[in-house]
């Protein structure tokens, strides 16, 4: 990885990083930790009295929200058919559409890359001096405008089977309400979460997968009539995805549909990015989680069931779809744990 400072003011933009060096070529950032250490860490969940398999996703139809920088998905379904010679029919249906921007959907690392000055969108735009996660080139991870990605895809993330850490920010950050548009999930917030919800023991370990709780969710419709879930929403701090490499976690995941938050009127132009993000990093965590941490996102998880449930450790499993040169795909997580006793709910 290339390293420089961050410069809040000049227009430059950083690429500093603290994660671990890994061998020449890696192409799957902090998921090098999962193996069979995070294997045995998840064995007491699955086997602890009362567990139970929460679906962390949300059912993927055409008329979820979409953000408008995404085609929605639409299907098509294709007339019941019978196979000749036989008792047999099938029934079939195509899928149109984008992946990313819409559903329960999780970010390879080439989803995001970064130029080394502000581009202005006037002049053209100087797509060979991109750079990505490693230190890649343009070149090397999409070279032509119509070509999958080459390196970086989500074709090249291993199957996640990891501890996994649950942290309420509806609870102790919007004291029992979601979180407001814009409004920040900081390094402090997490420690603090970490200690009202008795886990500053444990706290968070290399391998783990981080669920956040934000409550944004509860906007989600499905159809999506008001049109309010993707224009805006709370998400993390500049500074908690820095402190979230300096913890290894492979992976973060919010209710949220950009795990940066989004001032309400900012995609319109109308307002400034979150607080404390630098200057031409309107999207902070993702430029810092995919391009210089190799931290995999998930957004618009269905964390409503399990965080109701105070499940805060458990083990999860992610298994994104093998989309070869993909920049994301729709997936399913899942988590197993034991929900916590009526004796010890708040």
């Amino acid at each position: 990885m290339s390293k420089s400072t961050d410069e809040k003011n000049t227009g430059t933009i950083a690429s500093q990083t603290n994660s671990p060096t890994w061998p020449s070529g890696d192409e799957r950032g902090m998921a090098n930790f999962l193996g069979p250490e995070t294997w045995l860490r998840c064995a007491p969940y699955l086997a602890a009295p009362g567990a139970r398999c929460y679906e962390l996703s949300h059912v993927v139809s055409g008329t979820m929200p979409c953000t408008q920088f995404s085609k929605q998905l639409k299907f098509e379904p294709r007339a019941t058919r019978a196979l000749r010679n036989s008792i047999q029919v099938s029934n079939m249906e195509e899928l149109i559409g984008e992946q990313g921007g819409q559903g329960t959907h999780m970010d390879a690392l080439g989803h995001f890359g970064y130029l080394p000055q502000v581009w202005d969108g006037e002049s053209p735009l100087p797509v060979d001096e991109v750079r990505y996660y490693g230190g890649y080139k343009q070149c090397d991870v999409k070279p032509t405008p119509e070509s999958l990605l080459h390196r970086l895809g989500i074709d090249k993330v291993p199957p996640i089977i990891t501890t996994a850490v649950l942290l309420d920010a509806k609870a102790y950050v919007g004291r029992g309400k979601a979180l407001a548009p814009g409004q920040i999930i900081t390094a402090a917030d997490l420690e603090n979460m970490l200690h009202a919800q008795g886990l500053q023991d444990r706290g968070i370990l290399q391998g783990d997968v981080l669920y956040i709780y934000t409550g944004w969710s509860e906007n989600w419709q499905d159809p999506d009539v008001d049109k309010i879930y993707y224009t805006k929403g709370p998400g993390l701090a500049y500074d908690a995805a820095k402190y979230l490499e300096q913890k290894g976690i492979v992976l973060v995941a919010l209710d949220n549909p950009f795990t940066d938050a989004v001032n309400e009127g900012q995609l319109k132009g109308e307002a400034p990015p979150a607080k404390d993000y630098p200057q031409g990093l309107p999207f902070a965590v993702h430029h810092h989680c995919l391009t210089q941490a190799g931290i995999h996102q998930i957004q618009n998880a269905n964390l409503t069931e399990i965080a109701e449930a105070q499940v805060w450790t458990s083990c999860t499993i992610i298994l994104p779809i093998r989309i070869r040169g993909g920049a994301g795909s729709l997936v399913r997580p899942i988590a197993i744990g034991a929900p916590a006793t009526a004796s010890s709910k708040r």
